[in-house]
């Protein structure tokens, strides 16, 4: 009975990201298992569950969440540098087409030249879905 209650208390865990609690009750049932299989009477078995669980949150919890806190942010590859080609012309002051890893982007030229349909670029900067580019 009590790898069963561990085990969905995991998974309730699973279903339920951030609050951390059923992972400490699972963990305590998963124990209290272990103590049963041992031999420990049906009293101790329930004094141990919540004891072994409340002591688990208070001092584990804090912890976790805050490694979990501190972990850095994926970083997503930069665009910026990339090099494009155009699919149209970008007349100067204008907004065209270019491709950059097989994608349709809108690009714009940023010296001020217009370029042509066919001629590789260089990426400066990206807002949103438009490529600031510079002639390579």
């Amino acid at each position: 009975m009590w790898v069963v209650l561990g085990l969905a208390l995991l998974l309730v865990e699973l279903s339920t990201p951030g609050s951390l609690f059923a992972l400490f009750f699972g963990v305590g049932a998963l124990c209290v298992a272990g103590l049963s299989a041992l031999g420990a009477g049906p009293v101790a078995q329930w004094i141990t569950f919540p004891v072994l669980s409340v002591v688990l949150v208070a001092t584990l919890r804090g912890s976790i969440q805050e490694r979990i806190r501190s972990r850095p942010a994926p970083q997503v590859d930069s665009l910026v540098g990339q090099e494009v080609l155009l699919l149209e012309d970008v007349p100067q002051g204008g907004q065209g087409k270019a491709e950059l890893r097989g994608v349709p982007w809108g690009a714009r030229e940023v010296a001020g030249a217009a370029l042509s349909r066919g001629q590789r670029c260089r990426v400066e900067r990206v807002d949103g879905v438009v490529l600031y580019v510079t002639a390579v």
